[in-house]
């Protein structure tokens, strides 16, 4: 008690609860809680950055393609990997009765577990499909928590349970989240299966979300017409026109990566030009796998850009900036991953050099003002690409919109 009272007077949080989930079975019991009762002086601190840099940390870290789940260091305790969707038993049915029987008996039995809960909040994301809607939905509202996150530790784990069609299998991922005291977000077209997700976490108190259901519900109305309850899974299953050009764009991506081809720029639908380590290539591939022939370019100096970039239509090209600062980081990470250590010198890494490459890259930039800048810093694969596509949108069907600079 003197201790928490030290800590509280000292603007620190209490000691807190961990435990470890098993990502592929049920909770584990109560065995795995451990305390925390590390000195005050002895905790971890969460690594200061820069203003700029914590920003670009964060988005780099919570909304840039990383995965939902948080790991939770505390002491040595860590949360798994996502849990994968839960077996289905040899039962023809499961009845909302037969289950909520089962969860109370759950939730009697492992009374003694519940500060296992206090650790870390769950959220089980289910879908009759991948899962890709509701996934993001949540990456993006975890995103208005990153001061928590990061700073404060407020941990959070989601699951993420696809291709659920049936009803038993249902019922048992909502009987493991009443027993866990989970969230359940969900995205199932099936108005029946969406239906009974919703009552049973009525029935259990689990706070719930449909996703799908009210953003389905407002364009019937609109439309007039009734939706076919069918999973995309389903209705897109077959090999189709779109899929084939994604699979003709990817092949054509990875073939012009980093310079490869310029002979073939022309046939490329957008062309991104930077120095190195601006994400040309992961924003590639993420064009890609949307169906755009993407190929890049590198800004080096000392090496001539291909006579092609200049003479291909200009509406399909954007450039790549990023902060100098960050850069140099991003390269001595690289440096570092390829083994040559911290004390290797080279111009690749140097904060002069690079500064020297960014110049060169704002002087091509500036000879050609009709090539859209985009500030790639503090933004997400994602985010960027959005930028990327809503231009190329509008330059393609010349409806530009008016904007304050050429720099996005």
């Amino acid at each position: 008690m003197a201790l928490l009272s030290a800590m509280k007077l000292q603007g620190r949080p209490p000691p807190i609860i961990s435990s470890s989930l098993n990502s592929n079975s049920k909770p584990v019991g109560s065995d795995s809680v451990s305390l925390n009762t590390s000195e005050p002086g002895s905790e971890r601190k969460p690594r200061k950055f820069s203003s700029q840099l914590n920003r670009w940390n964060r988005a780099r870290t919570l909304r840039s393609g990383a995965k939902l789940d948080r790991t939770i260091n505390n002491g040595s305790d860590s949360t798994t990997g996502p849990m994968r969707p839960i077996e289905s038993s040899n039962r023809s049915d499961v009845s909302t009765t037969q289950v909520d029987s089962d969860v109370s008996s759950s939730l009697s039995t492992n009374g003694d577990n519940e500060t296992d809960m206090t650790a870390a909040k769950s959220i089980y994301i289910v879908s009759d499909g991948t899962g890709w809607t509701a996934e993001h939905a949540v990456n993006a509202a975890l995103g208005q928590f990153d001061y928590c996150l990061v700073d404060r530790g407020c941990p959070v784990n989601t699951h993420l349970f696809s291709g659920i069609e049936d009803g038993e299998k249902l019922m048992e991922i909502i009987k493991q989240a009443a027993s866990e005291g989970a969230m359940v977000i969900y995205t199932l077209a099936d108005p029946s299966m969406a239906e009974a997700a919703m009552r049973a976490c009525k029935l259990w108190c689990i706070p719930s979300l449909d996703i799908l259901g009210p953003i389905t519900d407002s364009i019937s109305s609109h439309l007039g017409t009734n939706p076919s309850g069918i999973s995309r899974s389903v209705a897109h299953s077959s090999l189709n026109e779109d899929y084939f050009k994604r699979i003709e764009a990817i092949e054509f991506t990875i073939k012009h990566d980093d310079g490869a081809l310029p002979e073939n720029l022309e046939k490329a639908d957008i062309v991104l030009v930077g120095v190195s380590r601006t994400e040309k290539t992961p924003l590639s591939t993420y064009l890609a796998q949307k169906g755009y022939k993407v190929s890049n370019v590198p800004i080096v100096n000392g090496v001539e850009l291909p006579k092609t970039l200049f003479e291909i239509d200009p509406r399909k090209v954007f450039g790549l900036m990023i902060n100098p600062v960050v850069l140099q980081g991003i390269r001595e990470a690289r440096a570092k991953s390829l083994g040559l250590g911290s004390s290797y010198k080279t111009k690749y890494s140097e904060l002069g050099s690079v500064k020297e490459e960014l110049e060169l890259a704002k002087r091509i930039f500036a000879d050609n003002p009709t090539w859209p800048v985009i500030e790639v810093t503090e933004s997400a694969i994602e985010e960027t690409a959005a930028v990327i596509l809503r231009l190329y949108d509008e330059r393609q069907s010349n409806r530009a919109m008016p904007r304050i600079s050429k720099s996005y």
